[in-house]
């Protein structure tokens, strides 16, 4: 990664933020509707649904409800769901189709600062979701305070994580048909198998492992121990793990779309 230059970020990407909040602010009743309905839909669906079948989970040596126990990974999958998408199909088009990127360059900004922006823009959409998703879960009883404040902050560590190697798979795919691959083969997996809808434990050890290695794994523990009003070294390892993976794909985000943007 020779040509990777990180220290040709300031300040000034603050503008390209400000740019993706005035458009998001021109929709913002399209934007804030998904965050509000579906947390309802997905309560009715697992509440009074699935959740009948289930009964009560084991959850950190207590005997839990299904809906308190998915309500925390609901949030974790909207924290990427919000970040991956918008930085690959939503950059993807601000890219290719929009030009914006390219009207961008002929200004003072860096090619850094641009990405940069992308980035720190998915990770703000998916604080935004994650606080509208929060208020209906709180009319639930269903996370505990004062601790349960602490997802917005990690809802934006989540989001620039995904936000970060979505912008990569952008940097890589040649057409917008083709984030179908990394949804398919990374973020569905993830979703079903993530310790999001059943416990870790349910799973082999061979999975398990697996499981452990992706960060949405690591996210909805976090969400979890918070949303439940406790932590312990699930946290601090969760919160390791998302700043390392954010170290390791920020820069590499950079460095391909630098390589596709820069001939």
């Amino acid at each position: 990664m020779s040509s990777l230059k990180l220290w040709d970020i300031s300040f000034r990407f603050w503008r390209v933020w400000q740019r993706n909040l005035l458009v998001y602010r021109a929709t913002w009743k399209v934007n804030f509707l998904p965050p509000i309905l579906e947390p309802i839909m997905y309560l009715l669906a697992f509440g009074m649904g699935l959740g009948a079948l289930v009964g009560k989970v084991r959850y950190h040596g207590a005997s839990v409800s299904y809906v308190s126990f998915i309500a925390p990974a609901l949030l974790s999958i909207n924290i990427m769901y919000n970040a991956f998408f918008e930085n690959t199909y939503a950059s993807f088009v601000r890219m290719y189709y929009q030009k914006t990127f390219d009207a961008m360059m002929t200004t003072p900004l860096t090619m850094e600062e641009v990405i940069t922006a992308e980035i720190v823009w998915g990770a703000t959409k998916s604080s935004i979701a994650t606080a509208i998703m929060m208020t209906v879960f709180s009319a639930f009883g269903l996370i505990a305070y004062p601790l349960g404040l602490l997802i917005l902050p990690l809802s934006f560590l989540g989001g620039f994580a995904f936000g970060s190697i979505g912008m990569c798979f952008t940097g890589i795919s040649p057409r917008i048909e083709l984030f179908n691959l990394p949804i398919f083969l990374f973020i569905t997996p993830m979703f079903l198998f993530g310790g999001t809808f059943f416990p870790m434990e349910n799973l082999p050890l061979w999975a398990q492992f697996i499981a452990g290695t992706l960060p949405l794994t690591h996210l909805a523990a976090i969400t979890r121990c918070l949303s439940f009003g406790f932590m312990d070294g699930r946290v601090l390892g969760g919160l390791a793990y998302l700043t390392a993976f954010s170290l390791v794909f920020f820069p590499m985000a950079i460095y391909m779309m630098r390589r596709r943007l820069i001939r």
